[in-house]
């Protein structure tokens, strides 16, 4: 599955095992290979699109419809989305749903592992995260959207405020790492890269998986 279908269209389940993850589109890359290198073939992943993060407001009546139409064929739903810009909106809904969710603010911060990210954040309140997917759709998820693309002097309006883009790799991978560079000089921005693997999102499939 490649970027730009997760970005838009999401994945379908493959109605394969028992437990039902309901992720974002952007985590689909690291879930597979979780599910790959554990051997978790009692799962299945429906990823929605990415693009979502977008408008966050749309997550929520999403990921309803995902789970209404996924009840009566999984013993266990497990949403994959940290709270993503719904002001714990997203929780609400899926505790009135009665299904897990992933914790933390976002997923720079389960990427990071909670306690960790949360412990830095009064210094880093001037970083700008990027994960592996956001490095690979820069343009599609930042720059485009914020129209620096037809107005790169709204840069410093922007980001003026930021001191360095932090680049949490999940993988270790040298093309990523020079693509993140020119996102960073791009926005005028110091570079800090951190090989952060999978972080609590691999513990937290881990003991739904069971």
């Amino acid at each position: 599955m490649d970027d730009v279908s997760l970005s838009e269209t999401g994945l379908p389940p493959a109605h394969a095992g028992r437990i039902l993850l309901i992720a974002c589109g952007a985590l689909a890359h690291e879930i597979l290979a979780l599910k790959a290198a554990n051997g978790w073939a009692h799962m299945d992943l429906q990823c929605l699109p990415a693009k979502l993060h977008l408008w966050p407001d749309k997550i929520i009546p999403a990921m309803e419809e995902a789970v209404a139409e996924a009840r009566d064929r999984y013993d266990t739903i497990f949403v994959v989305y940290a709270d993503c810009g719904t002001g714990g909106q997203l929780r609400a809904a899926c505790d009135r749903l009665g299904i897990e969710m992933v914790e933390g603010p976002h997923c720079y911060s389960f990427f990071e592992g909670n306690a960790k990210f949360a412990a830095g954040a009064e210094e880093e309140f001037s970083a700008f995260y990027l994960t592996d997917f956001l490095v690979r759709q820069f343009d599609a998820f930042v720059w485009k959207p914020m129209g620096l693309d037809r107005h790169p002097e709204l840069r410093d309006m922007y980001f003026g405020n930021y001191t360095k883009l932090v680049y949490q790799a999940q993988l270790d991978d040298p093309a990523l790492d020079v693509k993140a560079q020119d996102c960073a000089r791009r926005l005028g921005l110091a570079y800090e890269r951190r090989l952060t693997g999978y972080g609590d999102l691999a513990v937290t499939l881990g003991r739904v998986a069971g």
